[in-house]
């Protein structure tokens, strides 16, 4: 090793390296046999491409060039597609219209206005309908959110809620008879508060005697699903902490609870942190001192038990008929989709967002710290020691220290 200042210390990863051979993977779901994503590809500028994978392990991208699938609902998107069958609907980035395609379609367009962003959308089979977050520019200023139903066959586009600033998450329970969604007021973000109600659906497919199940101005609520029984499940932080809770029409009661977060920011739509692989299993993610773990909660007994893997980032988990996928990482590894079997544990690697492998002389560890903070209160971060197998500090020097806040 040679003795080098600090800062001056040579490194084969270079950000062109990086850059050169990666992409964004997001929105992993289930359709039959198949698994679909989303591939942000620096390469295409950026364009954001539906890939499908087989069930003999064959991908294709399922939009042509120039379409791209890219909402521009609350700025920071996500939700940007739906799968029904063999049938894709997706929004396209430059005139964010809903379109439908499917493998070897040309995409055709749903929706019929310019100035209308559209979300989060779930199908609803019984009714022909797609049921999403709509975003309207239309008349300029600031832009009215409402959840509306789109017709499948005519683009017609039905108000179903509104009279709140923002929308998320709505969800048709598995008899399509209730929807369920998420709303907060300015000055809130969804982190901050937001409300969390299910409404009944009447014989038009209108909403009738909305009641709120959790949430408010202070209490932050999360991915709400409706399990394959009927009862609904969701994420949410009145203990301080974002746990998991189950609300079976009458109470609320609060699953395997414990001091770590099944919850995130709701930055983006879509995000999901846990799933069910089936009537009796739910699989999670969940965060303590910033390390993510996997795991499946018995939802009979709320029993929770951690699944071993060398992640410590997991994210966008998704399971059907006892299959789970997920994104999942570690500081020695890129980013990847995975999928696993939930009763086997048996693992694949289905796509990587990198085939860069570096050398890990060269990677630095990060650390798990706390610290004190104002009020009283502790503050929770990762130190990264500086790492080169080829140099070391001059003795007694040290070294720089940088920090990044909101990483």
């Amino acid at each position: 090793m040679a003795e080098a200042p600090y800062g001056s210390w040579r490194s084969p990863i270079t950000a062109d390296l990086i850059v050169s051979a990666s992409i964004g993977i997001s929105q992993p779901r289930f359709a039959g046999s198949d698994v679909y994503w989303v591939e942000s590809r620096p390469m295409e500028r950026g364009r954001n491409v539906i890939v499908r994978r087989g069930p003999d392990g064959s991908h294709q991208d399922v939009l042509p060039p120039p379409f791209n699938a890219r909402t521009r609902v609350h700025e920071y998107g996500g939700g940007d597609y739906v799968v029904d069958g063999e049938t894709i609907y997706f929004s396209n980035f430059a005139d964010q219209r809903l379109y439908r395609t499917a493998p070897g379609v040309e995409p055709q367009a749903l929706t019929r206005e310019e100035g209308l962003r559209y979300a989060d959308a779930v199908v609803d089979g019984r009714r022909r309908r797609l049921v999403c977050v709509r975003e309207d520019h239309r008349r300029g200023g600031e832009p009215i959110n409402t959840i509306v139903a789109v017709d499948l066959a005519s683009g017609e586009e039905t108000v179903l809620v509104q009279g709140n600033d923002f929308y998320a998450s709505p969800r048709l329970s598995p008899d399509g008879s209730r929807l369920a969604w998420l709303s907060w007021d300015h000055p809130n973000m969804p982190w901050d508060g937001c409300r969390l109600f299910v409404a009944g659906l009447d014989s038009r497919g209108g909403t009738a005697d909305a009641r709120l199940v959790a949430g408010g101005d202070s209490e932050s609520v999360f991915q709400p699903e409706w399990s394959p029984d009927g009862s609904l499940w969701f994420v949410s932080d009145p203990s301080g902490w974002w746990n998991l809770y189950r609300w079976d029409g009458s109470k609320v009661e609060p699953m395997a609870p414990m001091e770590a977060e099944f919850g995130l920011p709701l930055w983006q739509f879509g995000m999901s942190t846990y799933d069910f692989a089936g009537s009796d299993r739910v699989v999670c993610a969940y965060c303590v001192q910033g390390s993510w773990r996997l795991a499946q909660i018995d939802a009979a007994s709320g029993r929770l038990q951690d699944l071993q893997t060398p992640f410590t980032a997991i994210a966008s988990v998704r399971a059907a008929n006892g299959r789970v996928l997920f994104l999942g990482g570690a500081p020695d590894r890129p980013m990847a989709l995975y999928s696993f079997e939930a009763v086997s544990g048996e693992m694949d690697l289905l796509k990587a967002a990198s085939d860069v492998r570096l050398d890990p002389g060269y990677v630095s560890i990060p650390e798990t710290i706390e610290f004190p903070t104002e009020g009283g209160t502790t503050a929770f971060g990762f130190y990264y020691p500086p790492l080169n197998k080829d140099f070391r500090g001059p003795a007694g020097e040290k070294p720089p220290l940088l920090v990044m806040s909101h990483g």
